[in-house]
């Protein structure tokens, strides 16, 4: 089982096309649509939200993105009203790219809390979010200097979707403030822009008191061609 997606819209045909988008890199992912009214109207409906969440809830919890502020009031109250609504979550993310992001997180095992950060630091600098876990420590003088690497993918298709999120969710498991070629290296969407093919290679820079555990990840995750090749 996956964690499952909600795409809450105004518009319906808006939602289903963020679903149509998502789901062609997450195959396995419950991603529904809840866009528009019932009468085919543009707005957002608590029903529809509300069968939208009991739908995509396969046992793993559901994230939710909503595009405008009342499609964002709307989700809210749809979770309040579920029986058990910790088992959804609304994430602060862009509509789009927060989608595809999480889908891929979910796609790659990701739990909950973790395909939340993924929608929710999908086009985000290194280090502007906290991913869930520990917290990052402070920088402060006299910290030690980042420790790097250099790593070259050798599989076939590189760091495409499926790879870019098991390794996102690993790292962002870990205390460590970690960049791949100048990017968020627990981000998923950020790693996916790399366009990283086979033989590029990974500059990696990472600080923290998990640094070295997150540089093995990385070695590993790419000597073994991310369990592909």
């Amino acid at each position: 089982m996956t964690v499952g997606l909600v795409v809450v819209s105004h518009s319906a045909q808006l939602a289903a096309g963020v679903v149509e988008l998502a789901s062609q890199m997450a195959h396995d992912v419950a991603l529904v649509a809840a866009g528009g009214m019932d009468d085919g109207s543009v707005g957002t409906s608590l029903d529809r939200i509300m069968a939208a969440l009991d739908e995509a809830d396969n046992g793993d919890g559901v994230g939710v993105l909503a595009d405008l502020g009342s499609a964002v009031m709307t989700a809210e109250a749809a979770i309040e009203f579920l029986d058990r609504p910790a088992s959804a979550c609304l994430a602060d993310a862009p509509l789009v790219e927060g989608s595809v992001a999480a889908a891929v997180a979910a796609q790659g095992g990701a739990d909950q809390a973790a395909v939340l950060h993924a929608a929710q630091t999908a086009w985000s600098p290194a280090g502007s979010a906290s991913p869930p876990g520990p917290s990052r420590p402070e920088a402060g003088g006299g910290a030690p200097a980042p420790l790097t690497s250099v790593f070259t993918l050798v599989n076939p298709l590189g760091l495409h979707a499926r790879p870019a999120a098991s390794l996102a969710s690993e790292l962002g498991a870990l205390d460590v403030e970690i960049d791949i070629n100048g990017v968020d290296a627990q981000s998923v969407m950020m790693l996916m822009t790399l366009g990283a093919g086979q033989g590029a290679e990974l500059h990696v820079s990472a600080s923290g008191p998990e640094a070295q555990q997150a540089l093995d990840v990385v070695r590993r995750a790419v000597e073994s061609g991310f369990g592909e090749s």
